[in-house]
């Protein structure tokens, strides 16, 4: 690992002027290219205290061994320098997106003497007009069969071409009309070639001048009586219609954009774009890259816009580009655009409209990209096998830990603390064995604490259900002291743990009950640094549990915390492992936060019946559909109450205890005179100053605030 200082240059020596910089290694390879408005201000970044460099850019620059720079005269230049330099290097720290698939393109090989038609892919040939990319090959094949009825384009291979030239018989295409055969002379070099380019008109999305022309001749046609070629007209008509409505309308105006989608979060993003052609998606792709650097929504639209039009020219670049984000700056990426298609590119964000709602479109297909490659690579059995390695040599650990399990801590300013547990085994989750905990033994916002009791809660259960299995063996049994008694939190009430699903029946008890926490984990991750591991140790400690690794998951900086230990583990960015930790933080994250707005939610809406025991929602419902309101229902009497269906004495006598038990209702007070309302009718809330509110107990008016 390399000191910055040893290579940082000298003050002065970096000129104050846009440029392109490269960082290089101990082995003289470029791992990092970068521009700069001006090359001072932005390398000087690179050579601050280690401690305030964000992780990424900390490995970057502790791997480099030397930096060098060009000068340029304008940030255009720069744009164009630096993605010449990335396509040739290849840089290990630069944002290079990948993609999902080779994209086949509809190609017209414009550069040949007799232009052909056919399905294209990989790198894009001089010469050659190219639509689309499709999704699927079979998509161009439908298409180029149906408009080779009114453009008999040439199809066929090189080969064919000779063969049929050589024995003058064209093949099969030529005979029923879908090649205009210019292998046996039908029609000569610049015939062919007029055709080709109204195919590739029609295609670009000038359409309505050929419908137009085609309509025209079929009503002369039939006008002069030959039937027969205003038939084939109409088919024509037909055809090209059939092959319009493949791509439907999305922008009424005719506009010709492309539309970028970007679908981040801390590892990867996935790029999404429409080409939309006449209005029509002429065209789909799709990206996805590791966040090997720091970099903004705005920088993955930049290096997007790099990759999509680097080897671009003329009307391959649209004259609208739509983004979710801007490139800062903004006008450099907007000149280099507008230099690439020979006029003016707007590169906007679209804020209204159908612009609007297409964006949307492509922003959910760039989120179930993302998701989809997560899937993929989650469930890919060498890259978790991969990951568990790579854990545990990062940890020190004597295997592989195909069980780890993740504890959170979620709570709102202190209130409503919960925790979650979750399971992954061989990588993948296990959602039957979820578990989430209510913290008891303190009120108030300490994740420490709250860490601490939980680990030890889980534990407990675990030492619990080995006792009762028998598997401890004499005077190994840590729970001695506690025999006999129940396992309870540090408040003395029983645990109540609950499960998000249950469980199989392999980890059911005799008596079908399943056990919640049969199996140690190899691994216990906590969502924090130093203080939470600290604690889960401790906890496992006073319990005994001496071969179950801890560590913990800092999210700010994506360090790895191990026990007793004052510098953290830094997993590689691009690690597999580091990648599978994060993902079970992240779960357990989740996992806690529904928890504890479902908890917060639930509270939200408590009223009196809720204290009734073994009461439903169905009859608290009865209830008071019945009385009306809470308040009638706390002045009736024990007959009255039994008159509700589904309500038999002896709940009905709870009910009237519970009621009677609950604070008294608190009279409601007319804002504007200081009046006391003491109506048996509630009135209706207005939001005027005066209006007199809502009358009833607290817990009436609890479900209006807001």
């Amino acid at each position: 690992m390399a000191d910055p200082s040893s290579y940082r240059p000298k003050p002065g020596q970096i000129p104050d002027s846009p440029g392109v910089y490269r960082f290089r290694d101990e082995h003289r390879r470029v791992i990092y290219v970068g521009k700069a408005k001006s090359l001072r201000q932005r390398l000087a970044n690179y050579f601050q205290d280690l401690s305030g460099l964000h992780p990424r850019t900390r490995t970057m620059v502790t791997t480099a061994a030397s930096v060098e720079w060009t000068v340029v005269s304008t940030e255009v230049e720069a744009l164009q320098l630096e993605y010449s330099w990335i396509k040739e290097y290849d840089p290990r720290f630069n944002v290079k997106y990948r993609d999902d698939k080779s994209y086949p393109y509809l190609a017209v090989t414009m550069n040949e003497e007799f232009p052909r038609v056919q399905v294209m892919r990989g790198h894009k040939k001089k010469g050659v007009r190219y639509f689309g990319p499709y999704a699927h090959a079979w998509a161009i094949r439908d298409t180029v069969d149906l408009l080779l009825r009114v453009f008999p384009v040439r199809t066929c291979s090189a080969g064919v071409f000779k063969n049929a030239a050589r024995t003058g018989r064209p093949c099969l295409l030529g005979y029923i009309g879908k090649c205009s055969a210019p292998c046996v002379g039908r029609v000569s070099a610049d015939e062919h070639g007029e055709l080709a380019e109204e195919f590739c008109d029609f295609m670009t999305g000038r359409t309505g001048t050929y419908l137009r022309r085609l309509e025209k001749q079929m009503v002369d046609a039939a006008e002069a009586m030959e039937y027969e070629r205003a038939a084939r007209l109409r088919d024509d008509i037909e055809a090209l219609k059939k092959a319009m409505e493949k791509n439907a309308v999305v922008l009424a105006d005719a506009t010709d954009a492309d539309l970028i989608a970007v679908a981040e979060d801390e590892l990867e993003a996935a790029v999404q774009i429409f080409h939309v052609r006449g209005g029509r998606v002429r065209g789909q792709r799709g990206w996805v890259t590791d966040k090997v650097e720091d970099v903004t929504t705005g920088a993955l639209v930049e290096h997007a816009l790099q990759q999509l039009y680097g080897e671009e020219r003329g009307d391959s670049v649209p004259k609208e580009v739509l983004v979710p984000a801007l490139p800062e700056p903004v006008e450099p990426v907007q000149e280099w655009l507008t230099e690439r298609r020979g006029s003016n590119v707007s590169l906007r964000i679209p804020q209204r409209g159908d612009k609007k709602a297409l964006m949307e479109t492509v922003e959910r297909n760039a989120q179930q990209a993302l998701v989809l490659h997560k899937t993929r690579r989650a469930s890919d059995l060498t890259t978790r096998s991969r990951a568990l390695e790579e854990i545990a040599e990062a940890l020190d650990l004597d295997s592989a830990p195909l069980r780890i399990e993740c504890y959170d801590i979620s709570h709102l300013q202190g209130d409503d603390v919960v925790a979650s547990m979750v399971v992954f085994e061989d990588g993948l989750q296990r959602k039957s064995e979820y578990r989430r905990f209510q913290i008891k033994g303190f009120e108030g916002q300490d994740d420490v604490r709250s860490m601490h009791e939980v680990i030890t809660r889980r534990f407990r259960r675990y030492l619990a259900e080995k006792e009762r299995t028998g598997e401890w063996t004499d005077g190994e049994n840590p729970l001695a002291d506690t025999a006999g008694t129940a396992l309870t939190d540090t408040t003395g009430a029983a645990l109540t743990d609950t499960a998000e699903a249950p469980l199989g029946s392999s980890l059911k008890d005799d008596d079908g009950r399943p056990k919640r926490f049969a199996y140690p984990p190899q691994l216990v991750v906590v969502d924090g640094g130093q203080p939470q591991v600290a604690a889960a140790k401790r906890a496992l400690d006073e319990l005994g549990v001496d071969d179950i690794a801890v560590c913990g998951l800092a999210k700010r900086l994506e360090e790895v915390w191990v026990p007793d230990d004052d510098d953290p583990v830094v997993l590689p960015r691009s690690s597999e492992g580091l990648y599978l930790l994060q993902r079970v933080r992240d779960e357990a994250h989740r996992f806690a936060l529904t928890y504890q707005r479902t908890k917060r939610a639930k509270r939200f809406r408590a009223g009196p019946l809720d204290e009734v025991p073994g009461l439903g929602e169905t009859r608290k419902q009865a209830l008071i559909k019945h009385f009306g309101s809470v308040k009638r229902l706390r002045a009736a009497t024990i007959d009255q109450i039994c008159e509700v269906p589904g309500i038999g004495r002896k709940t009905a006598e709870t009910i009237a205890a519970t009621l009677a038990r609950a604070a008294s209702p608190a009279p409601a007070v007319n804002t504007a005179t200081g009046e006391i309302i003491d109506d048996e009718e509630p009135v209706t809330t207005v939001g005027s100053p005066g209006d007199p509110v809502t009358t009833g107990a607290p817990e009436e008016r609890r479900g209006q605030e807001t």
